[in-house]
């Protein structure tokens, strides 16, 4: 993935150490608005830790993060928190709060001193929509299912419209119906300009939601690019140690069926 200058977020040279372990390693990489990359690569690869650096909630040993050219630290920080709205992989909710008042949360860096507005309504009442959590917004969050719990958390990050949307594991608690509509509302951002970085596991979701991937093992970039450059049987088996095949539906959608891990037979 080439470098996108002032019209991008990047990674340069990032490494990161958790317990003595460089769990990242030089990482260098570059996303672009209005496109969806989602990050993959096996358990330990580093997806997570790059997520948190990328959101300025982790900081690195080595590197630096920029946003449209400038240094993510030489940036205000209410700018940021406007601009990049994070859904980490493990979002707990303390406050004995509705649904619609978390969502409204996620506004919160674009009110001014008079409170909500207007498009701030607006905006919470649209992420609501495209989560298909308006027909709870009164019921307490701590009542809420795990999956219905990740969707208004979406909801919240949707509310606040942000530049970049990084979401670490969104649709690990959805069911496959919510997983396609939590996918069709990233789709949706994307197609409004913004830059979406998505971490997943699941490689047949990441054929259906992606523009670019970038494809980690052992905290280094195996390969970055658009799917069919680095979503190969030849990739993958790099990655993950996996034969798999690569299909078509009679409709012309893509799946890979994993074969086995490679050497076993």
């Amino acid at each position: 993935m080439t470098g996108v200058g002032v019209n991008g977020l990047e990674a340069r040279g990032i490494s990161v150490r958790l317990g003595g372990a460089l769990v990242l390693d030089g990482v260098d990489a570059a996303f672009c608005a209005g496109e969806v990359t989602v990050i993959l690569g096996p358990n330990g690869a580093g997806k997570s830790t790059l997520m948190g650096c990328l959101a300025g909630l982790r900081a690195a040993e080595a590197g630096d993060i920029f946003l449209n050219g400038a240094a993510r630290g030489d940036l205000p920080a209410r700018d940021l928190a406007r601009r990049i709205g994070f859904l980490p992989q493990v979002a707990d909710v303390h406050w004995d709060i509705d649904v619609a008042t978390l969502v409204a949360l996620g506004r919160y860096a674009h009110q001014g001193r008079w409170g909500a507005s207007v498009d701030d309504v607006a905006a919470v009442e649209a992420a609501m929509m495209a989560t298909d959590v308006l027909g709870f917004a009164g019921r307490a969050v701590k009542t809420l299912s795990g999956g219905e719990r990740a969707r208004v958390l979406l909801a919240r990050v949707l509310a606040g419209e942000p530049e970049w949307l990084l979401a670490d594991e969104p649709f690990a608690n959805l069911d496959p119906a919510h997983q396609l509509e939590g996918m069709a509302a990233l789709r949706q951002v994307s197609a409004a300009g913004a830059g979406v970085v998505v971490v997943v596991h699941d490689l047949n979701l990441a054929l259906q939601l992606a523009d670019r991937v970038l494809l980690l093992r052992g905290g280094r970039v195996v390969a970055a690019g658009t799917v069919d450059e680095v979503l190969t049987p030849a990739l993958i088996g790099e990655t993950y140690g996996i034969d798999v095949e690569m299909g078509r539906t009679a409709a012309g959608g893509r799946f890979i069926v994993t074969l086995g891990s490679l050497g076993n037979g």
